[in-house]
């Protein structure tokens, strides 16, 4: 028997930016997401692996699941929570930007942004590097391959993503066939395997400097990966991938160091500083909920 389940925001919530994210990022097989009804359908780690309906509403996320054991149930809603960012109340964080020349427009237009932390830091670490030096739309396709030719079968239809094992059992030579990856993108992805199998975890609560440590050291991972997987996955608060592409040409500075050091002036905030980049260039201003 399925339940519902109802998770309030703290604060005005600006489910729109937050849909375009989910939406921009979906992965086909691990995900089915629906606009007109701002769903999302997708596998949960909660101790083992169940199927979340999760629909975004005005002033905040329902969630239909089957029934869960007690322990299963605080998992999920520390998942839930922290992928929507549901628990702070953005106004507060907001403040300090909201008198910053070059945030200001934005934070005023999106006075609910939540910064999303993805629920698997595994799936958003392969998305991350299979999507270097492509768009978006290419990196979903791609892993969308990853997941239809190493994933397992689940619950409702959906897939589970590769496991680190599965993609080092197959090899590079194997997995940069199936997902026509290059090769040098297909060895970053086996080291990044290789490290995690090894017990490097991608996960809010662990040691971030230990984490960005790991990752550097895998061949083909530089800054803006590491930065935006501590964002993304690790869910810090004050990183912000000041070599994106999309931040630097919002803010109006191309140059990455330069960028860096006016992003010193968000902290520690920084994350929401560039989701609100993010958002804005994205996405056109709209009332929180609308």
């Amino acid at each position: 028997m399925s339940v519902d389940l109802w998770y309030p925001a703290t604060g005005p919530f600006d489910r729109d930016s937050l849909l375009d994210w989910i939406v921009g990022h979906a992965v086909p097989g691990l995900e089915r997401t629906d606009r007109e009804t701002a769903t999302t359908v997708r596998l949960l780690d909660v101790g083992r692996q169940v199927a979340v309906a999760a629909r975004l509403e005005a002033d905040g996320v329902r969630v239909r699941v089957e029934e869960l054991a007690a322990p299963e149930r605080r998992r999920l809603d520390e998942l839930v929570r922290r992928w929507f960012d549901l628990a702070d109340d953005p106004r507060v964080l907001d403040e300090p930007l909201g008198r910053d020349v070059l945030l200001a427009d934005r934070v005023r237009a999106r006075p609910g942004l939540r910064v999303a932390v993805h629920p698997d830091g595994w799936q958003a670490a392969l998305q991350t590097v299979i999507g270097q030096q492509v768009s978006l739309a290419a990196a979903r396709t791609l892993t969308g391959r990853l997941v239809a030719a190493f994933g397992g079968d689940g619950q409702g239809g959906l897939r589970t993503a590769p496991t680190p094992e599965a993609l080092l059992d197959a090899g590079e030579e194997v997995v940069r066939g199936a997902v026509r990856l290059t090769r040098a993108r297909a060895r970053t992805l086996l080291d990044l395997a290789r490290a995690c199998a090894d017990g490097l975890r991608l996960a809010p609560g662990e040691d971030a400097a230990a984490v960005r440590e790991r990752l550097v050291a895998v061949p083909g991972i530089g800054p803006w990966t590491v930065d935006y997987l501590s964002l993304r996955a690790l869910g810090e608060r004050d990183v912000f991938p000041a070599s994106d592409l999309v931040l630097r040409r919002a803010a109006g500075i191309d140059d990455a160091r330069a960028l860096a050091r006016r992003a010193e002036a968000w902290s520690p905030v920084r994350a929401r500083a560039a989701g609100h980049l993010w958002a804005a260039a994205v996405s056109s201003p709209r009332a929180p909920g609308g």
